[in-house]
């Protein structure tokens, strides 16, 4: 599985930071930042739930 960031589409709102912080944090330039790439499927629901919270869907998961 592949974290997939669209930072056109990201308005920062910090939901996925805000439920999976392992995962994603809002940088300096107010934009999402994918801090690991490829997570483990262990902590795919995580994952999955944190990119459907997304209010402008800039994530997605592959694979």
């Amino acid at each position: 599985m592949e974290i997939i960031a669209d930072r056109r589409t990201c308005e920062g709102l910090g939901m996925c930071e805000a439920m999976a912080h392992e995962f994603f944090e809002v940088g300096e330039d107010g934009l999402v930042q994918v801090l690991e790439e490829f997570p483990t499927d262990e902590h795919r629901d995580l994952v999955d739930a944190a990119v459907q919270a997304c209010p402008v869907a800039a994530l997605r998961l592959r694979g």
